[in-house]
């Protein structure tokens, strides 16, 4: 063992989480954000507060490689700005693994139904990837769908009816 003075302090960053929960992930952001991964969620810390965002309400997550920066946007409802945290990392580490392996891992059901030739909606089910709480039905439209459209609107009830007996849900 080494002396006192010879030991090197750890450099991880730290972060709060919540009861139960193990950082799996976790690198700092060029303007000091704490950028974390949990089994159930993604944390953002920053400028004091600190943001969780389960798994299962990740809509879509990216990094940029030419300009180091980090994108996750959160699901959201239609005609609505879904809230999007970025961060310039210069090394993500196993964050953007752990991002990718827990949202596909929330995804119980993704199903595309064509309306109009190619477009058309995503009936989408998801849940917590530790499997805790329901499952959380979804539906993505494809550019130039109009979800107010009364074809669109039967397409999506007889996709969710169909989906969910699939899934063996009522």
């Amino acid at each position: 063992m080494l002396p006192v003075s010879w030991r090197r302090r750890s450099t991880v960053p730290q972060i709060e989480v919540g009861r139960r929960e193990k950082v799996l992930a976790v690198t700092t952001a060029a303007d000091g954000a704490v950028v974390a991964g949990t089994r159930d969620a993604f944390y953002l810390a920053r400028d004091g507060e600190t943001r969780r965002v389960p798994w299962e309400q990740v809509e879509a997550a990216g990094w940029d490689r030419d300009t180091d920066t980090f994108q996750l946007s959160e699901v959201g409802s239609w005609g609505e700005q879904r809230p999007v945290h970025t961060a310039s990392l210069a090394d993500p580490g196993r964050l953007l693994e752990l991002v990718h392996e827990r949202v596909t891992a929330s995804i119980v059901l993704q199903r595309h139904v064509p309306v109009a030739h190619r477009r058309g909606l995503r009936v989408i089910a998801r849940r917590a990837p530790s499997g805790e709480g329901g499952v959380h039905w979804v539906y993505e439209y494809d550019e130039g769908v109009d979800p107010d459209d009364p074809a669109v609107r039967a397409a999506a009830r007889e996709a969710l009816e169909l989906a969910r007996r699939d899934v063996g849900l009522p």
